[in-house]
């Protein structure tokens, strides 16, 4: 390892969260320049050194980087920065979202999108479209009245909303996420009692059924709200669960 790749290293300091933090120094190490196309990133020996993590953490940030397209791997000679590391698609894939402030971010972007799309939804929505919104908020309700995570049937529900808007963009886009949206290491109802979880489900309920609601009836304005207001109450559960943990 270089002293500038040592000095640039040096600035690394372990956040919660290493994994992610560590990626993200490699990334920016990569979007910078100063790990250029090609250029073989030092051994995973070298950054445990320089960041003081462990092989683990060094191996599955590297696999993150790896998985966007930013490196490639070449057996016996190690890691190298790809020959075009500007990533040609986005996506979210699970080692993003190992902690809370990851699981904000995304819905801090999925409320751009959702609010925008909630309100298309209202205006363009058919038949067709009111009856699978039906059909996926029946099933959501079910794995909630189960006692379930529901993550599946929520993505399932969120997603023929941006399929209502009739620009296909929408859910193209929305695929990057997938149902890893809201990990569900992250939801604890295991934590929770009896109470707690019902209150949950019927709070879930309630948000959702006030979208559907919304678009259903063609109502613009009264979608936007509904669909802000649900990922901003996420939001604000999430920001309650982490400051919890950092008291803790």
């Amino acid at each position: 390892m270089t002293d500038r790749d040592k000095a640039v290293f040096n600035t690394f300091r372990q956040p919660p969260n290493l994994r992610s933090g560590l990626a993200d120094t490699l990334m920016a190490q990569i979007e910078s320049g100063d790990l250029k196309p090609g250029q073989r990133l030092p051994t995973e020996q070298a950054i445990m050194a320089a960041t003081g993590v462990s092989r683990t953490i060094v191996r599955e940030a590297l696999a993150t980087l790896r998985a966007k397209g930013l490196i490639t791997t070449h057996q016996g000679l190690g890691a190298f920065v790809s020959n075009d590391p500007n990533p040609r698609s986005f996506s979210i894939i699970p080692n993003d979202l190992q902690s809370i402030d990851e699981v904000l971010r995304v819905l801090e972007l999925r409320m751009g999108v959702e609010y925008e799309a909630a309100g298309l939804a209202a205006l363009r929505r058919t038949p067709e479209d009111i009856d699978r919104m039906q059909d996926r908020l029946d099933a959501l309700d079910k794995a909630l009245e189960k006692g379930g995570y529901g993550a599946q049937e929520d993505y399932a529900f969120h997603r023929s909303i941006l399929v209502a808007t009739q620009n296909s963009y929408y859910s193209r886009l929305f695929d990057t996420f997938g149902d890893i949206m809201v990990p569900r290491q992250w939801a604890r109802l295991d934590k929770m009692t009896s109470f707690e979880r019902k209150r949950h489900a019927a709070r879930m309920r309630r948000e959702h059924h006030a979208i559907f609601a919304a678009i259903r009836d063609g109502n613009e304005a009264a979608a936007r709200r509904a669909i802000r207001s649900h990922l901003s109450k996420s939001a604000a559960r999430f920001e309650e669960l982490r400051d919890a943990t950092h008291l803790s």
